[in-house]
């Protein structure tokens, strides 16, 4: 059995359906608590169920992983023939999944090298998909981790609200900024920073708010190669439409994924949510 270097993330990666499997990378998911039950997210609860829910005011949260579901999936891919294990998570500002995957790393069978990348969705996503590509290229586990840092730090993500409903009830503005935001029809533009999900701008009416999305991803990816994402949740139609003028408006995309997000970041920002990663190459 041939020895080789592993890469895990966890299901707030928001890859596409197949992009996993295809590139051989392992997702730990983190659990979604809903009316009480709890669910893995990705596979034991749906995008659309997530958004019906939310629709309905009904409470949702996210939980970490255990460290010991990293330990098994550590010892797996051990047992398989893994000689070293990296593993990207999402951002420790917005979860305690890195911290239990380092836990559980401890006491693995061989190596486990963990990240926090500070990013999430595709942001984590093209981190993976980097480290994947240096693994392939035979790249030791540090030569691995230092080109999955250096995609993450050159990352960007923005995010387009249909309401600011859901980060009020958060905690991440007050209700009379919520109150009078809606009646002012003010769309809310959210950016990554600092490993954290952050107001940006706000914009009247839902077509200004995705044009000025769009404007700061064309800002932001310039004229040299870059990967794309467009998220979203419960809004497909608009997904592709939006991932279709980018890719006419931006030159120098090489590649363009369109996924939906799970619990973590829907549970903030609700249904309708539009979200784009640039990711210089």
């Amino acid at each position: 059995m041939s020895r080789h270097v592993a890469i895990v993330t966890d299901s707030t990666a928001y890859l596409p359906p197949g992009t996993s499997a295809r590139h051989g990378i392992t997702s730990v998911p983190l659990t979604v608590v809903l009316d009480g039950s709890a669910y893995e997210e990705g596979t034991e609860i749906s995008p659309g169920a997530l958004a019906q829910a939310l629709r309905k005011h009904r409470p949702v949260t996210t939980s970490r992983p255990s460290p010991e579901a990293f330990a098994r999936t550590y010892r797996r891919l051990a047992e398989e023939g893994a000689s070293t294990i990296v593993s990207l998570h999402l951002s420790a500002e917005l979860s305690g999944t890195y911290d239990a995957a380092v836990l559980a790393g401890r006491d693995a069978a061989v190596p486990v090298h963990v990240v926090d990348t500070g990013a999430v969705a595709m942001a984590l996503g093209f981190c993976a998909l980097s480290a994947v590509e240096q693994a392939e290229a035979g790249g030791t586990a540090e030569e691995i981790v230092a080109a999955a840092e250096k995609r993450a730090a050159g990352t960007s993500a923005y995010f387009c609200l249909d309401t600011l409903d859901h980060l009020r009830r958060g905690g991440r503005i007050g209700t009379a900024q919520a109150l009078l935001g809606s009646a002012l029809a003010v769309k809310p533009l959210l950016q990554l920073t600092g490993g954290r999900i952050e107001p940006l701008e706000k914009v009247r009416t839902t077509t200004k708010a995705v044009a000025r999305l769009e404007e700061l991803v064309a800002e932001r990816a310039g004229a040299g190669q870059v990967d794309l994402a467009v998220h979203h949740l419960d809004a497909a139609d608009r997904a592709e439409a939006l991932a279709e003028r980018l890719r006419a408006r931006v030159p120098g995309v090489a590649s363009l994924y369109v996924s939906e997000v799970g619990a973590v970041i829907g549970a903030h920002t609700g249904p309708g949510l539009l979200g784009v990663v640039v990711s210089p190459r």
